[in-house]
């Protein structure tokens, strides 16, 4: 299947970016991927950056790279010293090579910094204000160490340019330096640097300065700004807009790049729930007051959408970050029609932002070759086997599609009607549903593969000595465990997997027994039932149907009464860090009842009789929904090793983990074949 655009596609029209023509409108932005050391530029990111050049985007920005040692830590890009240009010349062309242009995103940190990641040292920052990310007080900036860092920034972009990237990028939003200098919530500075706004923007304008003199006037400078920092007392989008009409007017910058949002914001900007391009309102409002291009950002991961936004005259290029970590081959897939075969982006974090947390390198739940694209080279095998892959979820549709990409004959086995297994579970509770968008991206993906696939069948001992397969794959998964609580067995009580997927009524008063990430997901999943859904938010508000408190609150507070009990002192613990606080945010706003460090003895017709810290208590309830967590399902695995067939189990079926853990073990275990 194919996907025709008639007439000309504006996704994939040239766009020119002061001297530099990029090939089509999707712009690569700079994303941290803890892919070097001591700022060296590594195989592992070069070969990362050229498979995204090599899958069609228009223009890749690399970076951050710092510009002094006290701008960023040692697993960012390098551009501070003169050595680091040769490692700079690798990355730039390794990506040129592809018809692709190759930018450096420049920055600098700020309080945003950690003593522990400079050695002891103290972060720098426009005024001594502690960061709520580090907890840390920086040191107050001297002019002697502004003027040092705008030299540190020019003397930066002139490596950049020596080292044979196409435009440089500055950073100028999200939180560090120089957007710490444009907010007056960071910057309480007396002097030419703080107060209005003409001095909060000097900073910025003698980076911008200072680097067109190093650079010249025909090399492409971009600037990556905030369009609303999010943050109350800080900048928002009326003051950011006359910023950006600031940088336009004044001849310096060639395009401007629109984020949105300080790390320390407490409105979701990343994680699933945001509506895809919902940010993008603020480039349109930029781009109605500037000269030179503007790039959309933030969940933008379908080309329709791309398409759509730069045909609506809402920006005139598409920041695509994450939605090419999830699918390096996106732009090529949209040119020649293959919409259908990319894989999105879902937005979990799982594997980037959570993993930096961690201290990891990014990786990617939807793609497990990103970020070992300089190991993981496709091998074909030299003898094909039959493989058989029992279970139709994401480890199961992984396994089946890097054994048939290795050149085995795999047939992949489903008992149930549909593949997809667990993640539409994962897809129910509202601001989830792209996990459900990644159960079918996987099954387009095993369709346009030719592999073999069997609904509604269970696989037995029969049919395996019938078959001989060489090699079995067991992605069985789990199944819900039944707490040993009395009562458990009543009529009014149902599993969360059933709620989940409405095969179970629920009553007005809900207890959920369990806080991990199902609980949770429930929880909010019942919170919602009777709230006002967006198509019906906006009829009432362009019609004025009500007051706005009114409809907030219609769309915030649901028609049920919901309780969640978890025995430890917290819930969510099973949640990624980047997703965590967006869902625990989300439960208060809904009026979810949490009482921790809370055991259920029993259930009775009447509801939960529960030990807390205030003794034993009869919490009321029409239903109870048990969310205790799952168990492996892996009982075939005798059968197929007692035929003497290569067995591996992977996913839920040898251990309860992530959507992440499954779709790696699956890829792992197909290639091992």
């Amino acid at each position: 299947m194919t996907t025709q655009i008639r007439g000309i596609d504006p996704l994939f029209q040239p766009i020119q970016i002061g001297s530099m023509t990029v090939k089509n409108r999707i712009y690569m932005p700079a994303m941290h991927l803890g892919m070097c050391e001591n700022y060296e530029v590594s195989d592992q990111v070069t070969a990362f950056y050229e498979e995204r050049a090599r899958g069609g985007a228009g223009a890749i920005c690399v970076g951050y790279a710092s510009v002094n040692e006290l701008s960023a830590n040692v697993t960012h890009i390098g551009a501070h010293e003169d050595a680091h240009i040769p490692g700079l010349k690798k990355m730039a062309d390794a990506i040129k090579q592809h018809d692709c242009r190759a930018l450096v995103q420049l920055n600098h940190a700020g309080r945003y910094n950690h003593s522990m990641l400079l050695n002891g040292k103290q972060p720098v920052a426009p005024s001594a204000i502690a960061s709520n990310l580090t907890r840390e007080v920086p040191r107050e900036m001297t002019k002697e160490d502004i003027d040092q860092t705008v030299a540190d920034f020019a003397a930066a972009a002139g490596r950049v340019k020596a080292a044979g990237f196409d435009g440089v990028e500055i950073l100028s939003g999200t939180g560090y330096l120089i957007s710490e200098f444009l907010s007056p919530l960071t910057n309480k500075r007396e002097d030419e640097y703080g107060g209005p706004f003409e001095n909060r923007c000097r900073f910025a304008m003698e980076i911008f300065s200072a680097i067109r003199k190093t650079v010249g006037s025909d090399y492409p400078v971009v600037v990556r700004m905030n369009g609303n920092d999010l943050m109350p007392e800080g900048m928002g989008r009326v003051e950011l807009r006359e910023y950006a009409r600031k940088l336009s007017d004044s001849g310096l910058v060639d395009a401007v790049c629109i984020n949105v949002g300080w790390h320390e914001a407490r409105i979701p900007q990343i994680v699933t729930s945001v509506p895809r391009g919902v940010y993008a309102y603020l480039a349109r409002g930029i781009k109605e007051v500037v000269s030179i291009p503007v790039i959309a950002s933030h969940r933008i991961n379908d080309p329709k959408d791309a398409r759509r936004l730069i045909a609506d005259d809402m920006c005139d290029m598409v920041a695509m970050g994450r939605s090419l970590i999830a699918d390096a081959f996106l732009p090529k897939k949209a040119e020649e029609g293959r919409e259908n075969e990319v894989i999105h982006c879902i937005a979990c974090a799982q594997g980037c932002f959570d993993n930096l947390f961690k201290f990891k390198h990014v990786e990617c739940l939807c793609n497990p070759r990103a970020g070992y694209e300089f190991k993981m080279a496709a091998v074909q095998t030299d003898k094909a086997k039959k493989v058989f892959v029992i279970g139709g979820g994401a480890a199961g549709m992984s396994a089946a599609l890097s054994a048939r990409e290795k050149g085995h004959d795999v047939t992949l086995f489903e008992a149930s009607s549909r593949l997809g297994g667990q993640l539409y579970l994962a897809a129910a509770p509202p601001g989830r549903e792209e996990f459900a968008e990644l159960a079918k991206d996987l099954a387009t993906q095993v369709q346009v593969n030719n592999i073999r696939v069997m609904l509604k069948t269970t696989v037995d001992k029969a049919l395996l000595e019938k078959e001989k397969p060489d090699a079995v794959i067991l992605a069985t998964g789990a199944e819900p465990i039944s707490p040993p609580i009395p009562g458990a067995d009543l009529p009014h009580v149902a599993q969360a997997w059933d709620v989940l997927e409405d095969r179970a009524h629920t009553g007005k008063n809900v207890v959920v027994i369990g806080g991990g990430a199902v609980g949770v997901e429930t929880s909010i999943f019942l919170g919602e039932k009777g709230t006002l859904s967006g198509e019906e938010l906006k009829f009432l508000f362009v019609n004025r149907a009500d007051d706005v408190d009114k409809l907030y609150e219609l769309a915030t507070k649901g028609t049920k009464n919901v309780t969640l009990i978890e025995m430890t002192q917290s819930v969510g613990k099973d949640i990624g860090k980047s997703t965590r606080w967006t869902m625990m945010q989300e439960m208060k706003r809904i009026g979810i009842r949490t009482d921790v460090t809370t055991k259920a003895l029993e259930i009775t017709k009447d509801g939960v009789k529960v030990e807390g810290s205030e003794g034993i208590e009869l919490i009321p309830a029409d239903s109870v929904v048990l969310a205790a967590g799952s168990k492996p399902v892996s009982a075939l695995k005798e059968t197929v090793e007692g035929l003497g067939i290569s067995c591996q189990v992977i996913g839920d079926a040898a251990k309860i983990g992530l959507a992440f853990d499954a779709v790696h073990q699956g890829y792992a275990a197909g290639r091992a074949v």
